[in-house]
Formats: C-alpha cells, structure tokens, sequence
C-alpha cells in the first residue's frame, strides 16, 4: 500500500458513518457485504449510490443482475455488521439463518434494520479498486425505531442525545 492510501484510510477513520448491509441475488445465487460508503445522491428521481470493491462477491451480483438491496442498520445489529464484513468467509451464505424480504426486485434484504431500499443500477464508474454504483430506489420502506448502528475511528460507537 502506498504512503498516500495508508495516510487517506488513518484520515478517514475520522469519518462517522452509518452502517448498511447490501445484499443482491443473481441466478439462485445471493450475498451480501457490510457498506458504510453509501449516501443518496437524489430525491427526484430517488437515487442512492454505493461503493463497492470490484473484487468482493457482492460486487460481481450488483453488476451481473443490475439490483441490490440496503438495509440501514440498528445500534443492535453489530452482529449482523461483523458477518457480512467478512467474520463469515466470502464463499459462504452469509444471508443463512437470517430473516429475509423482498420488495420489487428480488434483491435479498434483511427484515430488521431501521430501513430497506431496493434499487435498480442506473450508472456505474469505475474508479480505482472500487466501482460506484448509482441506483434508482424502487422502493423503500422504514419501520425500525431506534438509534443507527455508527462507525468511527476503527469501532462501533453510540449516539449520544444532547
């Protein structure tokens, strides 16, 4: 890794983030990763966008069915987070054991969470060891109560309500 890489990612470890699951399915396959580089980019049309490694499994769904699905992540999902993080190897269902929904896609998205997406690829950029993926949100729904599940500084931190 070159000097300026190691200096952005200790840089940004400074950055609070929520976290998110994506999730994708594409030929009776399905998986998903643990995303904190996702933010919307619209409200008309509704579009988000996503950052993903081009050399992750999930990456290779996204692109292969052009959907995917985000789930936005409780306070007590950092379970959830560190398993599709990669604390269950790339080559297993990291979706096993877990319930899931579908909206209109198809996209896998997991039923507890503070909010789901699911989304259409509509642009991709390739950039680096990363592609950015700009989707259409077909649908969305919310129902989870709670505080967001953060990361900063290489943990999982807490709101604190002034």
């Amino acid at each position: 890794m070159s000097n300026e890489s190691e200096l952005l990612r200790q840089a940004m470890r400074f950055w609070a983030t929520g976290v998110t699951v994506v999730t994708a399915a594409h030929e009776g396959v399905q998986h998903g990763m643990t995303v904190s580089s996702f933010t919307s980019v619209s409200l008309t049309p509704a579009q988000v966008l996503v950052s993903l490694a081009q050399n992750a499994r999930t990456h290779d769904l996204v692109m292969r069915s052009r959907y995917f699905g985000i789930t936005v992540l409780d306070a007590s999902q950092q379970e959830i987070s560190d398993r599709f993080a990669g604390r269950v190897p790339d080559d297993m269902d990291r979706l096993s054991g877990l319930e899931t929904i579908t909206l209109v896609s198809g996209a896998p998205l997991l039923k507890q969470g503070l909010a789901q997406l699911d989304c259409h690829v509509v642009t991709t950029l390739g950039s680096g060891t990363h592609t950015i993926f700009i989707a259409e949100v077909l649908s969305a729904q919310s129902g989870g109560y709670g505080d967001p599940l953060l990361y900063f500084n290489q943990s999982y931190q807490k709101m604190v309500k002034a």
